[in-house]
C-alpha cells in the first residue's frame, strides 16, 4: 500500500481545450488544489451544513478537508489508480460533495447519475464508463438497483453513505471507507500529496452523462481546468463574500449546481443542503440564503402558487395582486431600460411593495440579494415579476459540454430578453445557419469513446457547436431563440421554432405546461397540461361542478377558455405559426414519466410518441 501512486493516463488522448488568461494569482490548477485553498482562505466551522432529525448540523472546513483526503486514500486502499472512475447516485448531502472531493484527491473519475434515471440508463452509464466503485445513498436505493447490479461487471464495490441493513460482501459504508484511508495514511503520510501532484489541469475530472433526448446518453469528459474556468471565471462580475449563504436544491449530479458548490466553497460561503425539493419552502425560511441558484420552472410555481393563494382568496385580493404584479412589472421594464419613474408610479409600486412584493421576498426568507437561473429559458414575464417584486433574477446559459456557463447575466451586464454576455475567457459566434458555437477553456475535452461524435460536435477550427439558435445583439449580448435540433417543418415547408410560442402561451394563468406539436403537419398544434388548481377557481366562480381533471379536460367551456387564452397571447405570431388546435393533458409531464430531463427540458420525441393518438387526433378532426 505504500508504493507511490501511478500516474500514467488510461485513456485516449484527449482533446487540448484552449488557454485561458488567469484572473489572479496562485489559482488552483485542480479541484483538489481548489479544496486545499479553500480551507487555507476560508477557514470556518460551518462550511458544510444539513439538516437531520428536525436539526441543522454543520461540517467544519477542516473536517470536511480531513475526510475528503481520507476517502481519497481509501479508494486507493480499494485498487483504485488515476483515470479508473467511481459512480455516485444519491441525493444531496454532504456525503455527495465529500465523495466527490474524495475522487479528486485521489484524481479518480467520478461519473455523478441522477436518482430519476431508469434503471436501464443507470446500467448502461455503469458499462460504458467501466465504473469500479459506486456511491449510493441507501439500502432502498440498493433495492431499487440491485437487478442490474450483476449486469454491470466492471463493479468492484459499493460504498453506502447510509448502510443500515445493507449486507453484502461488496459493500461498506462511507465511514468504513474513510477508516481504511485513514489507516493508510499512517503507513504512508506523503501520499495524498503524492496523489494531488500528480494530477494535472487538462486530467478528466468528472464523466456526465448527457441526458440522451435524441439517442443513447454520451459521456461529457470535463477537465479540472474546464471545471475551475467556469468556477473562477463565471462569478468574476459577482460581488460574491464570506457572509453569502447559498441554499442546494438542484442536484448535484447536474455540471450547473455541481460548479456552483465549487465556487460556494472557494469563495467560503457557508453551504446549506435542501432537505429534499417538498421541503425546500420550510428550508428557504430557515436557512434564509442571501444567493439561490434555480431552474426557471422553480420561478413559474412559486409564482403560480402566489397568484392561486390570492384567486383562493377572494376576487378582491385576485384583483390587488394582479394590480401589484402589473405595476411591478412596469417598474422593473422601466428600470431595465434606465427609463424615468413617475412619482406616482413610484408611489403606486411602494404600496404594491407593501401588500404584495413582501410576501414574495419572505417566501425566499427575506434577505435574498439575487437569483440566478439556467438550464430552461426563462420568460420574459417571470424576469419581470420578480424583479419587479425586488427578486433579482440572473439568467444564464450553458450546456454540459461547457461545464457549464457560456453566457451570464450579472449585476453589472444584464439586459431583459438575453442571457447576458460570454463570461471571461470565453468567445461565441453565430454560424451561417444561426447556430451559436462557442470556444473558451470551459469547453469539454469530448465525449468518451465517442471520437467520432466529438468529431461531428466541433468546427474545422475548433469552436463547439452549439445546437442552440441564437443572435447577438450590437452590445454582445446573446438571445437564445430555439434548439436547432427542436425546429419543426410544417407539410407547407415553414419552418417553427416551438420555445418562444410555449413561452408566450405559459403567460397564461390557466396553463402549468405546454409542448408545440406539428412537425411535418399542416398547422401547428399544442398540448396543454393545465393548471388544475386554477381552474378550480374558475370552475367554482363560473358555477360549474367539475372534481377530477378528466372531467376538466373534457368540458367544453374550459377547452374553450384555454382557445381564447392561447389565441389572445399568441395573436401577434405569423399566421403559419399561429396554434389552430389544442389537446388538454390531464397528468403532468415529469422526469419520472420520462417527459422531462433531470433538467426539467421537454423531451419532444417521448412526448411525441407518448401522445401519439392524441395528435393524431387533432389533426384528423
Amino acid at each position: 500500500m505504500s508504493d507511490k501512486p501511478k500516474i500514467e493516463s488510461r485513456e485516449p488522448e484527449p482533446r487540448k481545450p484552449r488557454s485561458r488568461v488567469p484572473l489572479f494569482p496562485d489559482e488552483p490548477r485542480t479541484l483538489a488544489e481548489l479544496f486545499r485553498q479553500a480551507l487555507k482562505k476560508h477557514d470556518r466551522p460551518d462550511a458544510l451544513n444539513y439538516k437531520a432529525h428536525g436539526k441543522w448540523h454543520r461540517v467544519s472546513s477542516a473536517e470536511m478537508i480531513r475526510r475528503a483526503e481520507n476517502i481519497a486514500r481509501g479508494l486507493y486502499a480499494l485498487g483504485l489508480r488515476k483515470n479508473d472512475k467511481a459512480a455516485i447516485l444519491a441525493p444531496n448531502s454532504p456525503e455527495w460533495t465529500l465523495a466527490d472531493a474524495g475522487c479528486q484527491f485521489a484524481g479518480v473519475v467520478d461519473v455523478p447519475i441522477y436518482t430519476t434515471l431508469a434503471d436501464s440508463s443507470v446500467r448502461y452509464i455503469l458499462n460504458d464508463s467501466e465504473t469500479k466503485i459506486f456511491f449510493l445513498e441507501d439500502k432502498a436505493t440498493l433495492d431499487r438497483l440491485e437487478k442490474i447490479l450483476p449486469d454491470c461487471p466492471t463493479l468492484e464495490k459499493l460504498v453506502f453513505f447510509d448502510a443500515a441493513d445493507v449486507s453484502r460482501d461488496d459493500a461498506l459504508s462511507l465511514e468504513e471507507l474513510e477508516r481504511l484511508g485513514a489507516g493508510l495514511a499512517a503507513e504512508n503520510p506523503s501520499l495524498i500529496d503524492e496523489l494531488v501532484e500528480s494530477t494535472e489541469t487538462d486530467d478528466v475530472a468528472t464523466l456526465i452523462y448527457t441526458s440522451g433526448t435524441t439517442g443513447e446518453p454520451k459521456g461529457v469528459m470535463l477537465s479540472h481546468g474546464n471545471i475551475l474556468s467556469n468556477v473562477i471565471d463565471a462569478g468574476e462580475k459577482y460581488n460574491f463574500t464570506v457572509k453569502d449563504v447559498p441554499l442546494s436544491v438542484l442536484p448535484l449530479s447536474h455540471v450547473f449546481e455541481r460548479s456552483a458548490m465549487y465556487l460556494y466553497i472557494f469563495n467560503g460561503m457557508a453551504v446549506h443542503y435542501a432537505e429534499s425539493i417538498d421541503k425546500v419552502p420550510d428550508n428557504l425560511r430557515e436557512v434564509r440564503p442571501t444567493m439561490f441558484v434555480g431552474v426557471p420552472r422553480i420561478f413559474e410555481k412559486v409564482y403560480a402558487k402566489a397568484k392561486l393563494t390570492a384567486a383562493q382568496s377572494s376576487p378582491l385580493k385576485e384583483k390587488i395582486f394582479d394590480w401589484a404584479i402589473d405595476v411591478g412589472k412596469e417598474f422593473a421594464f422601466k428600470t431595465e431600460k434606465n427609463q424615468p419613474i413617475s412619482y406616482f408610479h413610484g408611489i403606486r409600486h411602494s404600496i404594491a411593495d407593501r401588500i404584495v412584493f413582501s410576501k414574495f421576498r419572505e417566501f425566499f426568507g427575506g434577505r435574498l440579494r439575487f437569483c440566478i437561473t439556467g438550464g430552461a429559458a426563462l420568460s420574459n414575464e417571470i424576469y419581470l415579476i420578480f424583479n419587479g417584486a425586488g427578486v433579482s433574477i440572473m439568467q444564464g446559459y450553458g450546456l454540459t459540454e461547457t461545464s457549464p456557463v457560456i453566457t451570464s447575466s450579472n449585476p453589472i451586464d444584464v439586459r431583459l430578453g438575453t442571457v447576458g454576455k460570454p463570461i471571461r475567457n470565453v468567445e461565441i459566434r453565430i454560424a451561417a445557419d444561426g447556430e451559436i458555437e462557442v470556444s473558451g477553456p470551459n469547453v469539454m475535452l469530448g465525449y468518451y469513446k465517442k471520437p467520432d461524435a466529438t468529431r461531428d460536435a466541433f468546427t474545422p477550427d475548433g469552436y463547439f457547436r452549439t445546437g442552440d439558435i441564437g443572435e447577438l445583439d450590437p452590445d454582445g449580448f446573446l438571445k437564445i431563440t430555439d434548439r436547432k435540433k427542436e425546429l419543426f417543418k410544417t407539410s407547407g415547408g415553414k419552418y417553427i421554432a416551438p420555445s418562444p410560442i410555449e413561452q408566450m402561451i405559459k403567460g397564461s394563468r390557466f396553463v402549468s405546461q405546454v409542448v408545440l406539436v406539428g412537425n411535418e403537419r399542416k398547422f401547428p398544434a399544442a398540448l396543454i397540461v393545465p393548471s388544475f388548481e386554477q381552474l378550480r377557481n374558475f370552475a367554482k366562480n363560473a358555477g360549474l361542478n367539475l372534481k377530477t381533471p378528466r372531467e376538466f379536460c373534457a368540458h367544453r367551456a374550459i377547452v374553450e377558455l384555454l382557445e381564447q387564452q392561447v389565441a389572445e397571447l399568441t395573436k401577434d405570431l405569423a399566421k403559419f405559426e399561429k396554434v389552430k388546435k389544442i389537446a388538454l393533458i390531464e397528468e403532468e409531464m415529469t422526469v419520472e414519466g420520462g417527459e422531462l430531463t433531470p433538467t426539467l427540458k421537454i423531451k419532444r420525441r417521448i412526448v411525441d410518441e407518448k401522445y401519439k393518438e392524441v395528435i393524431d387526433r387533432l389533426y384528423d378532426e
